[in-house]
């Protein structure tokens, strides 16, 4: 980044993701994340009280979005299979409205086995995402909880998979997401 450029907050939260992936939580700190800049540790003291001032913001971007973008997503999907569907094909994608292209989650959840306060924020957001699962489920008559946590568990693990192979996981998301209906 060019020292002239003046960072904005955005700039050091999105950077502090992209290090999050690549590095782990050991990159988000002050002195690493302004070498990553290519700034000083001052600019990153202008925007953020502190470290965990940092990992607090970032924190709270992540869970807006991981818990609002599936809802707003699948609003114009015009029955309830549809939806169904359509979720399957989001949760494929593993993007996140906020970040564009960075698929975070994989290094969030192992962040969280270390901190509380990450491990906390996933337990939240885990819970809205399953409970939103189970409310489509229902829609096409499919009333077993299990269900809801066999999909959400099938997202988390594909993600995890897709960080170390690359690969799409539309297919293989929307192979289960039929045969969970097949089974209504």
């Amino acid at each position: 980044m060019d020292k002239r450029t003046r960072l904005r907050r955005s700039d050091w939260l999105m950077a502090g993701f992209q290090a999050l992936g690549t590095d782990g939580p050991a990159a988000l700190k002050a002195e690493p994340m302004a070498r990553r800049l290519g700034t000083t540790k001052g600019s990153f003291y202008w925007h953020f009280a502190d470290v965990p001032d940092f990992h607090r913001q970032m924190l709270a971007l992540w869970v807006e979005g991981a818990v609002s973008h599936i809802p707003q997503a699948l609003a114009d999907e015009p029955t309830p299979v549809a939806r169904l569907r359509r979720l399957g094909q989001i949760v494929a994608g593993g993007l996140h409205p906020a970040l564009g292209d960075l698929v975070v989650e994989p290094a969030i959840r192992a962040w969280g086995r270390e901190n509380s306060r990450v491990a906390d924020a996933l337990a939240e957001v885990d819970t809205a995402r399953i409970t939103h699962i189970q409310r489509l489920l229902t829609e096409v008559d499919i009333t077993n909880p299990e269900m809801a946590r066999i999909i959400y568990a099938a997202h988390v693990g594909m993600a995890d998979l897709s960080t170390r192979d690359g690969k799409d996981n539309a297919d293989p998301m929307g192979s289960l997401v039929d045969l969970v209906l097949a089974l209504r």
